[in-house]
């Protein structure tokens, strides 16, 4: 190929062959694209680093935007063909938005922000009453407690077990009184029962949970009197329940001396570590009575306890309560050989069982106190009473 047919023009722009330059035959590089505006490139260039706005002056005071380009077409092209180049604009740039644009921002700022109400439209909020509490003191809490209020007011702070206890201890009475009737194994079943019961409900009764040791102390003690009654038989049966009685008061007192409590807490589970086994063990007279002063003591108990949980005033409670013991003695008694003197015993059972309901009863007890303690101290509080009268009546 010839340089005239590779090269058609000269270097100044005249063609070769003689003829002048015209742009509108001059062919350019620029060819149609996708894209129907022309976005030219502009070179990154440094930028100086934009300044910190401060945090109290408002978002919309100052607004950042991008320039803009007017649309290029493509029949506007210099006089060397290309496009011209928009001026390049520096970073932080403010745009002249117009005012009405401006005053639209500053509202919708002036909007977002809302002032703090003065303190004196402020709302009062309104306290709900509460409990009424004593002035706080160095020793701590001074509230008064349930009974101490019940006493200011002018009620009895003692609370009964109700009726679901009396049934229960009806119904461990009427086990107590089959099994005496048939044996003293058979006997000893519910009486387990029974020492179990007074030994939990004892320690709960004085505030003492959880006390697993003193609980299971007292229970052993029991259960030792027990064996050693069945072993010794009836006729021995004050030796060995204060024999009993004797070596677990020294045992107690040697396991209190090895604990690191303070002293006066130690002294206090000492003392009701005491009373919870001696009531357990003296639970365990019931192998040593009479067995026909057990049926009769067992019944008149159970009849003691639900005339006493009848919604009757106090005194004809009490009353009512002892009838129903006399009663009790003397239909058991028919059953037995006791005959008419076992209303001599329901009576004294059931003197002794409203002293047990007394003690379950005392200031304000918990729910697990009248199902252990006011369960069992009726029964195992009417125990000398049914040793004792039935040695002297049988």
């Amino acid at each position: 190929m010839s340089s005239d047919q590779q090269y058609p023009y000269d270097p100044q722009g005249t063609p070769q062959g003689g003829q002048p330059y015209d742009p509108s035959v001059t062919q350019t590089w620029e060819g149609q694209t996708w894209d129907t505006q022309y976005q030219p490139v502009v070179q990154p260039q440094a930028q100086p680093q934009p300044q910190p706005q401060h945090q109290h002056q408002p978002q919309a005071s100052v607004s950042y935007e991008t320039p803009y380009f007017p649309p290029q077409g493509y029949g506007q092209q210099s006089a060397t063909g290309g496009h011209p180049l928009p001026p390049e604009m520096p970073y932080g740039y403010e745009s002249q938005a117009p005012a009405q644009a401006q005053a639209a921002a500053q509202a919708q700022a002036s909007v977002s922000y809302e002032a703090p109400a003065p303190a004196s439209e402020a709302p009062v909020a309104v306290e709900e009453p509460g409990p009424a509490y004593s002035p706080p003191t160095l020793s701590g809490n001074s509230r008064i407690t349930d009974a101490q209020r019940a006493r200011a007011e002018g009620r009895s702070p003692i609370i009964e077990p109700g009726m679901q206890p009396a049934a229960l201890t009806a119904g461990l009475g009427v086990l107590l009184a089959v099994g005496a009737a048939v044996g003293p194994y058979a006997l000893l079943v519910p009486l387990l029962l029974l020492q179990g019961l007074t030994a939990a409900g004892w320690f709960r009764l004085n505030g003492m949970w959880p006390a697993r040791q003193g609980i299971a102390l007292a229970f052993l003690g029991g259960i030792v009197a027990d064996a050693v009654l069945l072993i010794t038989g009836r006729e021995n049966a004050p030796a060995a329940v204060i024999g009993t009685l004797g070596v677990w008061v020294l045992l107690t007192l040697v396991l209190q001396l090895r604990s690191h409590a303070d002293p006066d807490e130690r002294m206090y589970g000492l003392m009701a570590t005491v009373a919870s086994a001696a009531l357990a063990i003296l639970a365990a007279g019931q192998l040593g009575a009479e067995p026909d002063a057990v049926v009769v003591g067992a019944v008149a108990v159970a009849a003691t306890v639900l005339a006493r949980a009848l919604p009757l005033p106090g005194p004809a409670s009490v009353v009512v309560a002892l009838l129903a013991a006399a009663g009790g003695g003397i239909a058991a008694g028919g059953l037995t050989g006791l005959g008419g003197s076992g209303a001599l015993l329901g009576l004294g059972a059931g003197v002794c069982a409203l002293v047990g309901l007394r003690v379950a009863s005392y200031d304000y007890p918990s729910r697990f106190v009248h199902m252990t303690a006011g369960v069992a101290l009726p029964l195992t509080a009417a125990v000398p009473a049914v040793y004792l009268l039935g040695r002297a009546l049988a």
